[in-house]
């Protein structure tokens, strides 16, 4: 069996996540802790990267469901589709396009509505009318969005956005200026 040569996949530029045009690289894990087949997390202040090593290459995007912002990376991966483990909705990591709506149904990326659906073996799914029916309607699945990739001496590397002042510098922390209370005000 011939070694895979990891690259980073292809994808169609006007997938490109925002503020990445002229983001400087930054390397996020070395290239051996993503075998091919697997995702992992990767966090920087309060953006969460998915890195999946599929058939054709590495593949960032946000690690959140296009759908509901449920974690991508604790679902499933079948060589270039990511399953949501919160409605089961598959998303195609090539294209980004959904293969699988959401259980919920909901507006396709172009528009297109779908129904509520149950995975077979399960009661089917009651959509009662009212404001949980209404917003279904309106909820759109959107496509992925891309982070450009490279490989670079065994590392993995990402264009990643600025973070934005303010924000914390790694999960959880709390800058000092957030949690101030300001004169004037009550606490």
């Amino acid at each position: 069996m011939q070694a895979m040569n990891p690259r980073p996949a292809p994808y169609r530029a006007d997938l490109q996540a925002h503020g990445t045009a002229d983001a400087p690289f930054e390397a996020v894990l070395a290239l051996d802790d993503l075998p091919s087949g697997t995702m992992r997390r990767i966090t920087r202040g309060d953006l969460d990267i998915l890195l999946a090593h599929t058939s054709l290459g590495i593949v960032a995007t946000d690690d959140r469901c296009p759908h509901m912002s449920a974690p991508l990376s604790i679902g499933e991966l079948d060589d270039c589709v990511v399953a949501c483990p919160l409605h089961e909705g598959r998303f195609d990591l090539a294209t980004g396009n959904p293969v699988q709506m959401p259980t919920t149904g909901g507006l396709d990326p172009d528009g297109g509505y779908h129904t509520t659906w149950s995975p077979a073996g399960r009661e089917a799914k009651v959509d009662p009318p009212g404001k949980k029916a209404e917003a279904r309607r309106f909820t759109r699945v959107r496509r992925l969005r891309y982070y450009p990739v490279r490989i670079v001496d065994g590392r993995i590397e990402v264009a990643l956005p600025p973070v934005p002042t303010g924000c914390p510098a790694r999960p959880g922390a709390v800058s000092r200026r957030a949690v101030r209370p300001r004169r004037g005000l009550p606490r």
